[in-house]
């Protein structure tokens, strides 16, 4: 059976009438009056009755109306999903983020997602360092990332989102709590904790700082993620320094400062550059779009 004997089966049903379902379907009347005998023999089947003042559908007629109802309805509906598919407006994006990045700039990027693609569901991975996202996208367990450069491996393209200062966070009953901004030298005899992360990009951010201001933090504690982190901070057992943006995860017993001297860390969005998913491009179209970069893309150096 023909899609089209179908199409024209279910116009000639609709109007009960061929001259009228010719002219809805652009073609000569005869033509459609020969397809639908081709059909019902095919069938073996009489689908209607005609007489010289009309014509009526048989009981078989009926069924296949219904039928072909339900079958063209589904065949029209999987062709508009495969189009949307194809034109990136359709589909699922998995999307990895570090702890402090689920706070600062997943509710934006959520946000411009449903306005401009609202049948792309974003499926969240949260808490995850660089080196975890960076396996991830590679082996395509992932399809974006937001984290903090340099990329682990190969085959990666950043865009750059934020560039963001250092903060500090010490125990609200140390002694630097009492001032709004502190100098990264009055750091040098305090414990730090950094994080456990071997490739941290933050870690390499904050022992670049302390060594341009004269010193090399000794760091006594290690966390698997900021919520550890901070809560190893409030327990007093060290200070930390951290991007601003951790200011977004209050806890008591713990307060935020501006550092004079320190120095900032990027958080950039991360996908395989030879990615050919048209949903993945198009949630990168709207989020440059909305203006969400800061700089032009870059891809990750090969080793």
């Amino acid at each position: 059976m023909e899609l089209r004997h179908l199409r024209y089966f279910a116009a000639v049903a609709e109007t009960c009438h061929f001259g009228q379902a010719a002219a809805q379907l652009h073609i000569a009347q005869p033509a459609l009056s020969q397809a639908i005998r081709q059909l019902e023999s095919e069938l073996d089947v009489t689908l209607f009755t005609r007489t010289t003042r009309q014509v009526s559908l048989t009981p078989a007629g009926e069924f296949l109306r219904t039928e072909a109802t339900r079958v063209l309805s589904a065949i029209d509906d999987s062709v508009r999903g495969v189009r949307r598919i194809g034109a990136g407006r359709h589909g699922l994006v998995r999307l990895g983020l570090t702890g402090t990045a689920s706070f600062s700039h997943l509710p934006g990027i959520a946000r411009v997602v449903k306005r401009e693609l609202p049948e792309v569901a974003l499926e969240i991975h949260a808490d995850l360092l660089t080196p975890a996202q960076c396996e991830r996208l590679q082996s395509g367990a992932l399809d974006l990332g937001v984290l903090r450069p340099p990329a682990v491996g190969e085959g990666l393209t950043l865009r750059t989102l934020e560039v963001e200062p250092l903060a500090l966070a010490i125990p609200v009953d140390h002694r630097l709590a009492v001032e709004p901004v502190v100098a990264l030298a009055d750091l040098r005899t305090e414990p730090f904790i950094g994080y456990s992360a071997r490739d941290s990009a933050v870690n390499e951010a904050v022992l670049r700082s302390c060594r341009e201001a004269g010193f090399v933090p000794r760091r006594e504690h290690d966390a698997p993620s900021t919520a550890v982190l901070l809560a190893l901070v409030a327990a007093g057992l060290g200070v930390a320094v951290v991007p601003a943006s951790v200011r977004a995860l209050p806890l008591e017993g713990v307060v935020f400062r501006d550092l004079l001297d320190a120095g900032s860390v990027e958080l950039s969005l991360a996908y395989r550059t030879d990615d050919d998913n048209p949903v993945v491009d198009a949630v990168i179209e709207v989020l440059e779009a909305a203006d969400l970069f800061t700089a032009p893309r870059l891809e990750a150096p090969r080793s």
